[in-house]
Parts: C-alpha cells; sequence; structure tokens
C-alpha cells in the first residue's frame, strides 16, 4: 500500500487555500475544498506482495458563488497525478452554499510508486 493522500493534498493546495482531509471548519474562505480517501485496496498481488493498489478519491467543493472553475481546476490537477474522474454532480446543499462532489479512481504501481488511469 502507498499513502498519496500528501501528494493529492499538495496538487489541490495549488487550486484553492482552504483544502482539508476534514470537514472544513473555516466558512469565510471559500472555495473550500475537502477531499477524503474512500478506498484503497489490493489490485494485483505477486509473489505474495502487493503490487498494484486501487484508490478512489471524493472531492467537495464548496463556494459562495459557483463550483464550476474550482472544479475544472480540480480535474486539471488530478488529471495530472493519474486520476481519472469517475464522477463529479452538484450537491444540493442546505447551507446555501454551492456544493460539487468529484470522484476519482487511479491504480498506483507500488514499486515504482507511479500513479496510473484506471481505465
Amino acid at each position: 500500500m502507498i499513502n498519496v493522500k500528501d501528494i493529492v493534498y499538495k496538487g489541490l493546495s495549488q487550486v484553492v487555500e482552504n483544502v482539508s482531509d476534514a470537514y472544513p471548519q473555516n466558512w469565510s474562505k471559500t472555495p473550500a475544498i475537502q477531499f477524503v480517501e474512500e478506498e484503497n485496496k489490493p489490485y494485483e498481488f505477486t509473489d505474495d506482495k502487493e503490487q498494484l493498489s486501487f484508490v478512489r478519491f471524493r472531492i467537495d467543493i464548496w463556494d459562495m458563488k459557483s463550483t464550476s472553475q474550482t472544479a475544472c481546476d480540480v480535474d486539471d490537477v488530478m488529471s495530472s497525478l493519474g486520476f481519472l474522474r469517475t464522477a463529479c454532480a452538484d450537491v444540493p446543499d442546505p447551507s446555501g452554499l454551492k456544493h460539487k462532489q468529484m470522484r476519482y479512481e487511479a491504480i498506483i504501481d507500488c514499486k515504482k510508486q507511479f500513479i496510473y488511469h484506471t481505465k
């Protein structure tokens, strides 16, 4: 298993200042991004060693006005890291904030620490 959360955090921090792997605490700074590793599991074993891992991230974006540009910027960053976007949808939010949820998947080569698209 390889932890890629630091890589994802560094990439998303290039998009906006308010990035966290927990629910955003500071709503005065939007847009805000929360990223969650939903799954990280073995994908391929050889000689009793994990060679490839499957990883899925959920990224939530909140903004006062629009999430569209931030979503495009997030997509550019995640794609450049080797992730494939598998879902993107607006989410109704009772707070009145605009909320978009995106999902990304990748396969990680554990030996080379290389990320590549699942498809």
